[in-house]
């Protein structure tokens, strides 16, 4: 983490195309962890970043889903903008949290 960073944020989840990991949201970014675990000890470790933005890069937020609920959020990049699903646990309190955090972000 930067100096000044601080997690608000953290949840085990999916994502649809980059599977299992760990999402992270702090007062400067957000971050998708792949992650690996062990039945055996019931272990998991953290794996590579296979995303990552900073929090003025994002576009949209919104939650989606009657049933199977998703939170989607859609990035900037050099290619365009991308879009991600992740599975979370309460959409619509992860829809709330990082909006909160793009806006304390851009205030600062």
């Amino acid at each position: 983490m930067e100096p000044g960073e601080k997690k608000i944020t953290q949840e085990d989840c999916s994502e649809d195309t980059a599977g299992m990991g760990i999402l992270t949201l702090t007062n400067m970014r957000i971050a998708f962890d792949k992650t690996e675990g062990r039945i055996m000890d019931f272990s998991k470790m953290f794996g590579e970043t296979v995303i990552e933005a900073r929090l003025n890069d994002i576009v949209e937020v919104t939650k989606e889903g009657r049933f199977i609920k998703k939170l989607l959020i859609k990035i900037k990049t050099n290619e365009g903008e991308k879009a991600y699903k992740f599975g979370v646990f309460n959409n619509g309190k992860w829809e709330k949290m990082l909006k909160t955090a793009i806006s304390n972000y851009k205030d600062q």
